[in-house]
């Protein structure tokens, strides 16, 4: 697990692409026409309204597109013209960002976990002269900064009746439109927005900032669709797949792999009703395809674990065995190999008894999961892969449209990102930088020439910030250059894999590794209180709130071991010297996380540097 930055010895080794891009470059109307016309499927979108699902066939979806964006033309909005969303995922979303498109209309997703100062200003630097907004909440975000934004001239919203401080809803905008609408018309408009050109600006999303000021990348329409048709390339899509949706539209991630890539191949997308509801919905919807981020993978591990935990004595032996089971089956499998004899018969009982269970809860007919934003531990990776589940991880930015690179059913290495996908070029610089070139890089940062330039070289090598290798042409993350630890004594120190090995022990929740400029490393860690509790109440400890049952010198000791119990493959200066442990989880809404549930690293670095400096004490 030593992380200092890979050599460059042979090109082999520094450099890697993808292969020649698959076709011409294109546009996102073009796929939104296309795929509505040879899918032509009753269900192309579906949503929970009143308890049931409610399905939207692809010719309710292209008539309500056009209708929105004729409507929007009503309202003097044209091309060029930038136009907000501010939604949670539901089809509103989808028919927003299509209208926008086929308008000639650059749009500007917002998340909508954001704070109102922050959707303040994504309106006010992208110049937004329109925003569609899902709720009251979202709406008086907005509300409360209309006076400073004279430029934003409607306020369009999903709900049925307008909120506070909207001008309109999202069926009175369709409702102009369809006055307006026609035979003719309908003709004329197909042949208008599929004028817009490859190299037009498509999206403006502003990066969810770990650090600094949002900034606001341009991605051009051959951006976005060059990645569609190489993912397109590589997994192989059935034609009664359902991808269940809800990591936020805000995400490039979700908005290539779950809206653009899915409505391409034909996929019915189900929006989620809320993370919470998880669970319930796998069961409805039985989905084939979901996309999400690490942390949920986390959480899913941690829950099976927690479960077999609290099922007594037989119940711990079975699953433990079972394990053990799968970890031999997938070790032969990810080798090339075919399971047999005893070996063959023990994963039959070990998946009767325990990973059919694991399947069954995500619906049971899950081919895919797909995971990115960040790195995912192996070690939970290679669990999903033994029950049965594969997780296709993935790598990319905001900046990449986003895939560089991506496992595929044909080309899979846990610990690994994949290899680089069709007309993506990969490169390591010397100091082990990932640099990365082709039609997926963006044109650049809004406002910001300087960024730009400092992101993209001269060459069109964009700058990724993450430091990396290839073998055998499949790349591997190490950390965030940025986030690289390098101690009082240089030693050189990358916290995320050690902090996903620290995320596996049943005992920990969060972990986070700080230390540069200092004498060692540390470790703040938040525990996982449904299992440490029980483990308290065994060893006769007294409390009454987290805060005093983690001041237990005990519960320290116990802590400070399970921690370093998950290291012992790492190097000495690579273990944290103390482990201080924390009361509450960090979230979105207390501005430790950021919206795709990214550690904002500076922000406990700060938020908590009493406590970390007392650790060096």
């Amino acid at each position: 697990m030593t992380a200092t930055a890979p050599r460059t010895t042979e090109s082999s080794e520094s450099e890697a692409r993808g292969g020649p891009r698959p076709g011409p470059p294109g546009t996102l109307t073009q796929l939104f026409f296309e795929a509505a016309d040879r899918h032509d499927k009753v269900v192309a979108l579906q949503s929970k309204v009143g308890g049931k699902w409610q399905p939207i066939s692809h010719r309710t979806l292209v008539e309500r597109v056009r209708r929105a964006a004729l409507g929007l033309r009503a309202l003097g909005v044209g091309r060029g013209d930038r136009v907000a969303i501010l939604a949670e995922n539901r089809p509103e979303w989808a028919i927003a960002d299509f209208a926008c498109l086929t308008s000639g209309v650059t749009d500007v997703p917002i998340y909508p976990t954001l704070l109102a100062e922050h959707v303040a200003y994504i309106l006010r630097d992208s110049g937004a002269v329109a925003v569609f907004v899902s709720t009251a909440e979202q709406a008086a975000k907005v509300r409360a900064a209309r006076g400073g934004l004279p430029g934003l001239r409607a306020v369009i919203a999903f709900e049925e009746s307008v909120p506070t401080g909207a001008d309109m809803t999202l069926d009175e905008l369709e409702r102009r439109g369809g006055a307006a609408d026609s035979a003719e018309v309908a003709a004329t408009f197909r042949r208008e927005a599929l004028e817009v050109g490859p190299d037009d600006v498509a999206t403006i999303i502003y990066t969810s900032g770990t650090t600094g000021e949002p900034k606001g990348a341009m991605l051009t329409h051959d951006n976005i669709y060059s990645n569609v048709q190489a993912v397109l390339d590589v997994v192989p899509f059935g034609s009664d797949e359902v991808c269940l949706s809800f990591l936020p539209l805000s995400h490039i991630l979700e908005r290539m792999a779950g809206h653009y890539l899915m409505h391409a191949a034909g996929v019915s997308v189900a929006y989620a009703e809320s993370v919470d509801a998880l669970l319930a919905n796998f069961g409805e919807v039985r989905p084939t395809f979901v996309i999400s981020v690490p942390r949920i993978y986390e959480k899913i591990y941690a829950r099976v674990l927690e479960n077999a935990l609290a099922g007594g004595a037989v119940k711990q032996r079975i699953f433990f065995w079972a394990r053990g089971v799968g970890d031999r089956h997938a070790d032969i499998r990810l080798a090339g190999g075919r399971p047999a004899g005893w070996t063959a018969v023990a994963y039959r009982i070990a998946d009767r008894l325990v990973f059919s269970k694991l399947r069954a809860r995500v619906g049971g007919r899950l081919r895919y999961f797909v995971s990115g934003g960040a790195p995912l531990a192996p070690e939970i990776n290679k669990f999903f892969y033994s029950a049965g589940l594969t997780i296709l991880e993935g790598y990319g930015l905001t900046e990449t449209s986003p895939v560089i690179a991506v496992n595929t059913p044909r080309h899979f290495r846990i610990g690994t990102v994949g290899k680089p996908v069709a007309g993506v070029e990969v490169r390591i610089a010397p100091d082990g930088e990932i640099l990365t070139r082709g039609a997926h890089v963006m044109r650049g940062y809004f406002n910001k020439p300087e960024a730009t330039d400092a992101a993209i070289d001269a060459e069109g090598w964009m700058h990724t910030g993450d430091i990396g290798e290839l073998r055998e042409g499949y790349l591997r993350i190490t950390d965030r250059k940025k986030d690289i630890i390098v101690t009082a004594g240089g030693k050189n120190i990358a916290p995320q894999p050690i902090e996903n090995a620290v995320k596996t022990n049943k005992f920990v929740s969060q972990a986070v590794m700080l230390g540069d400029k200092r004498k060692f490393a540390v470790m703040l860690v938040v525990p996982n209180f449904e299992q440490l509790e029980p483990w308290a109440t065994s060893e006769g400890l007294a409390w009454t709130e987290h805060a005093q049952l983690i001041a237990h010198p005990a519960v320290a000791d116990k802590m400070q071991r399970e921690v370093l119990s998950e290291l012992q493959g790492c190097a000495a200066y690579e273990q944290p010297k103390r482990v201080a442990l924390l009361e509450h989880d960090f979230t979105i809404e207390g501005g430790e996380l950021t919206p795709t549930l990214k550690v904002k690293r500076r922000v406990i670095d700060q938020r908590h540097k009493t406590l970390i400096d007392s650790l060096y004490e």
